[in-house]
């Protein structure tokens, strides 16, 4: 059986992470999702917030298991006894970044391998960045993310 990890921050979930999970699917047995808690940024959900919207989003979905980490996405690969790393790619400038981290990853693990997954052309300009800026400002969310997820943010910027 085929295991890949798609991990990342999910701060929050969008319509672009679930069309990549499901684009992922057909490549995968089974897809952990892995939420990072990165220490170095400031997410406007908890962890236990994110993994019940993501949880929510893919109700249904079935060979994914979502979980968090701490530290490098390495080390949770090798306990997950996994080596197959999922990045979603939007526009060519995500490339640079994401593939300076799978170059990086090798370099610490050469046992595990990066796979890139090109979103769709309806999400390639989507973000948790730009989907947060719209919610601060109180605009639609709707072509962005599921219910759940805009009510969610609706309450965070009261």
């Amino acid at each position: 059986m085929k295991t890949a990890i798609y991990a990342g921050t999910f701060d929050p979930v969008t319509y672009g992470h679930i069309e990549v999970i499901k684009r992922s699917l057909h490549l995968f047995d089974h897809i952990i999702i892995a939420i990072g808690t990165h220490h170095d940024k400031n997410p406007l959900f908890t962890v236990e917030e994110r993994t019940q919207l993501i949880t929510e989003a893919l109700k249904g979905m079935k060979r994914v298991t979502i979980e968090s980490f701490d530290g490098l996405l390495t080390d949770f690969a090798h306990h997950k006894k996994c080596s197959i790393i999922i990045k979603g790619l939007r526009a060519v400038s995500d490339f640079e970044m994401e593939f300076q981290q799978a170059l990086t990853n090798r370099k610490i693990a050469e046992d595990i391998e990066t796979v890139f997954v090109m979103t769709s052309q309806d999400y390639v300009y989507l973000s948790s960045s730009l989907v947060k800026e719209i919610a601060a400002h109180h605009g639609p969310l709707d072509p962005f993310v599921p219910k759940h997820v805009e009510l969610q943010l609706r309450k965070k910027f009261r």
